[in-house]
């Protein structure tokens, strides 16, 4: 490990060195495209044609990038852009390569960049004279804009609503573009010049409301008439766009978390700026600040948080890595823990059925982690994290290039938890005591624009040892040699990876794709006197082809996978051993219209225990606005249940496991399915003359099959069984995005579940679940200046309404429950100042309300008596904690 680390290190100084040697250039031009598609071919020329990095921005129709003047110049890039099919500022695309692109890349050409089509203009940054920047939104914005052009004077104008630009033509001897630029925006329209007054920009039909977010600044030589605003200063964060044109600056603030637009599923994209507003240590806590998913609150058996979606447990949920399976089967309880926080590049949280392109196990919706890595810039990072209970973290993280088409990314991770916190004076540890070593390599390789080539290599290894129990509790003593409770959980996990695509000559639609990945998982663990070891083996593969039908409006995907799981287990002296093939197949189709889109899939998987799968999901959204979109959704979903592993949180206790089934080889038992509903509706609006957003969604869910946990047949059993009736999870969720003010950011939510199912004894509600959930999140920002410093705050408010404990009305009175918990209020804050690009300190706490649980473990006096059990744990079981952290990069 010494040596890895002093051969990072010596890498990473030898590079920074390089990159300072060099000399490089940020420029930003005007290039035209439509899509995903454009912004490949684009990106991968520029890099092709000597770019370090490269950006291209669909929304604002423009390519940044980094290069190095010695080698390349901007001229170069641009010519090679246009020669693949881009016009741009200097040079236009070829008819014939135009017009050979994809459908779905065929751009707007009126009005050009340029002057004349294939002749430079003098000035690389300059725009026409007569083309100038405003904003707008809809059919009924050019009209109003080309109408007050012409009021003004002009004798000609047409407005673009993709390039945000209209083109004037006027006589210089009757009026100027500064008089009709004036009339435009006291039509109520920004432009580079000039700002509509609010009062007419709130007075526009909603169709009209743009985004004043997108603004268009000006230089200080422009100055507004008396009449209107005054000059306001649009630089945002250091993460912006920026974007300078012959006097015009154009600015857009990143969003911590953007809900996609184009996704026919309701689609959440988490950034990195959305995991540094929280300590977010590991991947289980990335959506403390987030209202979709609900984190439940660690305990002192196994120290984890497991997630909750759509008012069901996280094993419902499919939990994916650079859209492998990740986190399933016996890494359920601990694999969260088990991804750094400091390795994360990205989010995409989908609730609901996700595409049947990814597996059968999806039934609440899919989260994708993807990792860092190399964005044309080498970095490396390095985070000091330590708490006030005893938990210390340093994570390394480094990305550069190592050839024109090879790029590598090194991730390294090490936790410990030193202190032994009982702060409820019980003799029990309020959070196990241990540490963590992690490692990953990624290896990529990208080519498309040549060869059509890419693959992705990775292998990851990391090794966790928990200690728990009662607080004098000796690990390397003998259990036998001493009376005391203890908690001894080691777990090791092995995973290597590829994914290879390959992308067909002159047809940028068509694609195939082949994933494949190797998993192996131990845990050797106890509880007291109960022993508990697993293994599980997995081998998963996935081969997918891509291609349209006529056009780009009918695509379609279909492919094969193959999942191999091998599982030993062994549960006191109980030997519990499976093996599960399942070869699948699936087809998916998706047909684009001018405002919806159809996502409608299927797959039948042939699994070797539970027999023959049919697998149907479909997503439809349809665009009534620009800013309004509903989506619809509906799916199935099934998986196998892993009743020992899912369920460790009740091993610290006296319950004995029983098990009422008799189909077969999963635990006697049969697999789950459900079926998935849901509806959503997005509407975005402007609010305080600001970008504002709410969200409405409804989902439900229905079990055709259920193992279902009982807790309450007995204080003293837990009862593993297969629903006889109904089970259902009703999930309703409106959230409000806003902005009243500059760099304040606001997130307030609202969650109802209603989660039923028919038990033994009659249909109860699911334990420990919460039917309201309230949540409030606000994000504040000093304004950045370049170089200098700033400050962030962030806080995040929850409340958590009563929930239906676990009957205990036969224990002594002493060792029962309420049948219902008390409602609470859980408070995290974070500060942090950004010195420079390079150097952040961030203080922040948790639960800083102080609530906290009363008497977590049962009879923690007699842990090996008829009724102590330590797993009734549903509000925070530790007070207040403060922690500090550094983040540094080179």
């Amino acid at each position: 490990m010494k040596t890895l680390l002093r051969s990072i290190l010596i890498i990473t100084l030898f590079l920074t060195q390089t990159i300072a040697a060099q000399t490089i250039t940020e420029s930003t031009f005007k290039v035209k495209g439509e899509c995903g598609m454009c912004k490949d071919r684009i990106e991968t020329t520029a890099k092709n044609a000597g770019a370090t990095s490269a950006n291209w921005n669909a929304a604002t129709q423009t390519l940044s990038v980094k290069y190095d003047p010695s080698t390349v110049t901007g001229d170069t890039l641009l010519k090679k852009i246009a020669d693949v099919g881009h016009d741009n500022e200097k040079y236009s695309a070829p008819d014939t390569v135009y017009k050979n692109l994809p459908g779905c890349c065929l751009y707007e050409r009126t009005p050009s960049l340029i002057k004349s089509p294939e002749q430079p203009v003098n000035n690389l940054t300059a725009l026409p004279t007569n083309t100038f920047f405003v904003k707008g939104n809809c059919g009924s914005c050019k009209a109003r804009i080309e109408k007050a052009a012409k009021e003004a004077g002009a004798s000609g104008a047409n407005w673009n609503s993709e390039t945000q630009t209209v083109v004037l033509e006027f006589d210089p001897a009757k009026t100027s573009s500064d008089i009709i630029l004036q009339k435009i925006a006291e039509a109520g329209h920004d432009n580079e010049k000039f700002l509509a007054k609010d009062a007419v920009y709130n007075a526009l039909p909603g169709c009209c409301l743009y985004d004043r977010e997108l603004a268009f600044g000006v230089k200080s030589d422009l100055v507004h008439d008396d009449e209107q605003q005054p000059q306001k200063d649009f630089t945002q964060h250091k993460d912006h766009i920026d974007h300078n044109i012959d006097g015009v600056l154009i600015t857009k603030r990143e969003e911590a978390t953007s809900l996609s637009r184009k996704s026919a599923g309701l689609t959440f994209n988490i950034g990195q700026k959305e995991l540094l507003k929280a300590a977010c240590c590991n991947l289980s806590e990335s959506f403390e600040t987030n209202a979709t998913v609900d984190v439940s609150f660690s305990n002192a058996v196994t120290g984890t948080k497991q997630l909750k979606m759509l008012g069901l447990d996280q094993k419902y949920t499919s939990l994916t890595r650079e859209l492998l399976p990740s986190i399933r089967g016996l890494a359920s309880p601990y694999g969260l823990n088990l991804i750094p926080g400091r390795w994360i590049g990205g989010i995409q949280l989908t609730k609901g059925g996700s595409t049947v392109t990814n597996g059968y196990e999806s039934i609440t919706g899919q989260i994708n982690t993807e990792f860092l890595k190399f964005q044309g810039t080498p970095e490396t990072a390095i985070n000091f994290f330590a708490d006030a209970n005893g938990r210390f973290e340093t994570n390394i993280t480094s990305t550069n290039a190592l050839t024109e088409h090879w790029s590598q990314t090194v991730l390294l991770h090490g936790n410990a938890t030193v202190a032994k916190m009982d702060t409820n004076d019980d003799g029990f540890l309020d959070q196990p005591t241990g540490n963590q070593i992690n490692a990953a390599y990624l290896l990529n390789y990208n080519d498309l624009e040549h060869t059509g080539l890419g693959t992705h290599f990775g292998i990851s290894f990391v090794k966790d040892e928990r200690n728990g129990g009662q607080k004098d509790f000796d690990r390397h003593t003998d259990q036998s040699q001493q009376t005391l409770y203890g908690i001894g959980i080691d777990l090791e996990k092995f995973d290597i990876w590829n994914k290879t695509g390959y992308v067909f000559k002159g047809k940028p639609y068509q694609s195939i794709g082949w994933m494949n990945q190797y998993s192996h998982h131990e845990q050797d663990s106890f509880f007291g006197n109960r022993n508990y070891l697993g293994k599980q083996s997995t081998f998963y593969s996935n081969l997918i082809f891509e291609s349209i039908l006529g056009n780009t409006n009918h695509k379609y995907k279909t492919g094969a996978s193959f999942l191999f799981d091998r599982f030993d287990e062994v549960y006191l002296q109980d030997n519990y051993n499976r093996t599960e093939t399942v070869p699948g197949l699936f087809l998916e189709y998706t047909l684009t219209g001018e405002n919806y889109t159809l996502v409608a899939g299927a797959r039948a998987d042939f699994h070797n225990l539970a027999g023959t799968q049919f697998t149907p999901r479909v997503n439809f959204k349809y665009d009534f606005t620009p800013r309004t979109i509903l989506r619809l959704s509906a799916g199935r979903g099934f998986r196998t249940a892993n009743v020992f592993a899912e369920n460790q949180q009740y091993f610290a206790s006296n319950r004995q496991i029983e098990i009422l089934g008799s189909s077969g080889e999963i635990y006697d038992l049969k697999p789950e399915t459900a079926w998935n509903y849901g509806a959503s509706l997005q509407q975005e609006f402007n609010l305080f003359n600001r970008k504002a957003t709410l969200v409405a969604d409804f989902f439900r869910t229905d079990f055709q099959n259920q193992v279902l946990t009982d807790l309450d047949v007995s204080p003293q059993k837990i009862v593993f069984y297969n629903l006889n009736g109904k089970s259902f999870a009703n999930s309703f969720q409106t959230q409000l995005d806003f902005s009243p003010a500059k760099n304040l950011d606001l997130r307030v939510a609202y969650k109802f579940y209603d989660v039923q199912a028919d038990y033994m004894d009659g249909r109860r509600n699911i334990p420990f679940m919460a039917k309201n959930r309230g949540f409030f999140n606000a994000s504040y920002s000093t304004q950045p200046t370049e170089g200098k410093a700033f400050w962030s705050f962030d806080t995040t408010l929850q409340y958590v309404g009563k929930q239906d404990l676990p009957n205990l009305s036969t224990n002594p009175s002493e060792f029962q429950l309420a049948r219902s918990s008390d409602s609470f209020v859980t408070l995290n804050a974070q500060i942090s100042r950004d010195f420079s690009k390079n150097i952040r300190i961030y203080v922040g706490g948790e639960n800083l309300t102080s609530f906290t649980q009363d008497n977590p473990i049962i009879d923690a006096a007699n842990p090996f008596g008829n009724y102590f059990d330590g797993g009734m744990v549903y509000a925070p079981i530790m007070p207040a904690n403060f922690y500090l952290g550094m983040d540094f990069k080179f």
